[in-house]
């Protein structure tokens, strides 16, 4: 029969508190990542709506963009971000096959989004570089079509670890989905701000 020293016991709960901690600062981190990110945008659409303020387009380089698949990529990323939840929400009831199911499904979605912002990039009425109106409208939506393709393959990732038997994320080990469901969340409000700006101002 072994026993616990009270030494042992106290660096037992030093060991368990510093992992609670560990856990907190690495979501900690990842706020501070997206805070960072979010400033680069911001400086995009500022640097746009400075553009369109100071420097009105020409009469024959005004374009008026068409609603229906920016809407429709809007639908999307949100329904994404609540089936994003519903995955979370199975984890923690470790059920991992309903988990992997909804995040099969958020995947599905972001690449949907992608598929039709594409869609959008061969239809419209002007190129890249047409003018600075042209050039600003693609390099923003790019930047952030590069994000939603990262996170369409963190949440490929986050199915795959999540299976089970075998997988590392488990309603014990929920750190890599939430990390996952906060950036795509981040992402979905960027677009709606996108949207809004480029869309309907």
């Amino acid at each position: 029969m072994t026993t616990t020293t009270p030494i042992e016991q106290g660096s037992e709960e030093s060991l368990t508190n510093a992992d609670e901690h560990h856990q907190d600062h690495r979501m900690f981190g990842l706020a501070t990542f997206l805070v960072a990110d979010g400033m680069t945008f911001a400086g995009f659409f500022a640097a746009y709506l400075t553009f369109r303020a100071v420097n009105p387009l020409m009469p024959d380089a005004i374009y008026e963009l068409e609603l229906p698949l920016p809407t429709i990529n809007t639908v999307l990323l949100l329904v994404s971000s609540a089936t994003f939840h519903r995955a979370g929400q199975a984890l923690k009831r470790s059920e991992s096959a309903r988990c992997q199911r909804w995040l099969l499904i958020t995947a599905g979605l972001g690449i949907a989004f992608l598929a039709s912002q594409m869609v959008e990039y061969f239809t419209l009425p002007f190129g890249l570089t047409d003018n600075l109106y042209a050039s600003t409208f693609y390099a923003v939506t790019g930047f952030h079509g590069l994000h939603v393709t990262l996170g369409a393959i963190m949440i490929l990732i986050v199915w795959w670890q999540s299976r089970s038997p075998g997988g590392r994320i488990t309603s014990h080990n929920q750190f890599p989905l939430e990390a996952a469901e906060l950036y795509w969340h981040f992402v979905d409000g960027i677009w709606v701000i996108l949207f809004i700006i480029l869309y309907l101002l």
